[in-house]
């Protein structure tokens, strides 16, 4: 980011405000930061623009510093593309200057930029509301989705930069970096304040927006990453108690793009065909790059750059016999790989091709919160709390619905630590957690070292440097031109 501050571009789209679908509110032209906000529907075009940057880094980039980087995924081998920026960060060969980071973060400010204009916006006295639910819904809109900006670049590079109010470009460059321990309180203080917003904008909810209990499952989230266990167990369990949410019978459900699910997933970036800058190319990133139009049924789309998120063979036999997760979850082409060789290959199930759109634009959401999630989490903060028994019935709803019934016996808390680390790595796997639950953990040096010496010996075309997984890789560099032009330090070892 050349500055933190960015000029604010938000939807441009006139739609009511009580739209049946949040796929309608998405596209997004240019309004002039200088413009008076007046209205009730302009301050909810405002809030729409907040979930714009994640849109966009979630379908190009989040995936490669969050799952590509894991024992999950890798790549097949292309010697026409290379490696550049994907995949040397699979390869642990991380540098200040890759593009992934720089671009991660870019939108991520834009993001917090939207964000803080929004909050700064609506504290203005004359503003016309013909309904004050929608005030408290966009506030708790722009709270929530700047704590996740903040959680997942706190968990990407460490202490950033904290900028809660507009600010100019000038007042960016004198900005350091808070250190951790800042960034999360700051998370903390912007969820519980989020949960206090939309407990009064209930009768606003629309689907495919943030609420109430997806700002309390992710303050769930920031506490267990923190190992306050008491606040994380209260957060989730509020959440179950609510009944708002379950499991579906059919894994698969969970993952089509013609019929998208608001019962399990709490929170979810959404996609739509319908327009270009809504949609994704996942399959069209992560099919094999050999497999041409088979797998796409796009033949008129060139796959040269596919061949991503590959699954791994670690993350193959992460999965019990009969878990039904896995045909779900991993797909299988035959035909020629990288060398010319027939190869049975595996690739990413979850996302499919388009449904009528003829060319590559995909409408899948990505889900960021899901109630299986909330009951993992729980069973994890039970687990830690020496209350085994307890949580054990949490992970046995997960894996009953994978149809692994069989009860759970015999389990003291350090096995079902390590149990739950695995359902969570099969359960949502594609989903850009499994980095940081290596992290969050403490897993990840051994788990990606071990790894690494698997890849290697099966794959010739590493780089000799590959996987020198080292305790300062657990944080990413700060970008190279923040330490330019913004003069920031460097986290240690880049």
């Amino acid at each position: 980011m050349r500055k933190l501050i960015y000029i604010i571009s938000i939807i441009g789209i006139l739609m009511s405000s009580c739209s049946d679908d949040f796929l309608d509110l998405y596209p997004e032209t240019t309004l002039n930061e200088g413009n008076f906000y007046q209205t009730q529907e302009e301050f909810i075009l405002l809030a729409n623009g907040c979930y714009v940057p994640m849109r966009n880094y979630e379908k190009d980039l989040h995936w490669v510093l969050a799952e590509l980087i894991s024992d999950n995924t890798s790549f097949q081998y292309n010697i026409r593309t290379g490696e550049a920026v994907r995949g040397v960060i699979d390869q642990f060969i991380i540098t200040a200057d890759n593009r992934g980071y720089s671009s991660f973060w870019d939108q991520s400010y834009n993001g917090i930029t939207r964000c803080n204009k929004l909050l700064f916006e609506l504290d203005r006295p004359d503003v016309t509301w013909s309904n004050e639910a929608y005030k408290n819904r966009s506030a708790g809109e722009a709270l929530f989705l700047r704590a996740l900006y903040y959680f997942n670049l706190v968990r990407q590079f460490g202490g950033v930069p904290l900028v809660t109010k507009p600010i100019t470009s000038q007042e960016a460059v004198d900005i350091k970096r808070s250190p951790e321990d800042e960034i999360y309180q700051n998370i903390i203080s912007d969820l519980n304040q989020s949960v206090h917003f939309f407990s009064n904008a209930a009768n606003v909810h629309e689907n495919g927006r943030a609420n109430k209990y997806a700002a309390l499952a992710l303050l769930g989230k920031v506490h267990l990453t923190l190992k306050n266990y008491s606040d994380a167990g209260n957060n989730l369990k509020e959440v179950i108690d609510s009944n708002n949410y379950s499991l579906l019978q059919n894994y698969a459900s969970l993952f089509d793009p013609s019929n998208p699910d608001f019962s399990e997933t709490i929170f979810a970036v959404q996609y739509s065909e319908n327009n270009r800058e809504l949609s994704n190319r996942f399959i069209f990133m992560f099919a094999p790059w050999s497999s041409e139009g088979e797998i796409t049924n796009r033949p008129n789309i060139n796959m040269i750059s596919a061949g991503w998120n590959i699954p791994t063979r670690d993350l193959i036999e992460a999965f019990e016999d009969g878990d039904n997760r896995k045909a779900v979850s991993i797909n299988t082409w035959t035909g020629e790989d990288w060398d010319g060789e027939i190869r049975e290959l595996s690739y990413c199930g979850k996302f499919k091709p388009p449904v009528s759109a003829p060319d590559d634009r995909c409408g899948d959401n990505l889900p960021i919160l899901r109630y299986s999630d909330v009951l993992l989490m729980y069973a994890e903060v039970l687990n830690e709390q020496g209350r085994t028994g307890e949580a054990i019935p949490y992970v046995e709803m997960v894996r009953s619905r994978a149809g692994l019934t069989e009860p759970l016996s015999g389990y003291g808390q350090t096995e079902l630590q390590e149990l739950i680390l695995k359902e969570r790595q099969v359960e949502f796997c594609f989903e850009n957690q499994r980095w940081y639950d290596l992290k969050r953990t403490g897993k990840a040096l051994e788990v990606m070292s071990e790894h690494g010496i698997r890849e290697k010996a099966m794959k010739p075309f590493l780089f000799d440097a590959s996987f020198n997984v080292t305790s300062n890789k657990l944080l990413a560099p700060i970008p190279a031109e923040q330490i330019l032009i913004n003069r920031l330090d460097q986290n240690p070892g880049y």
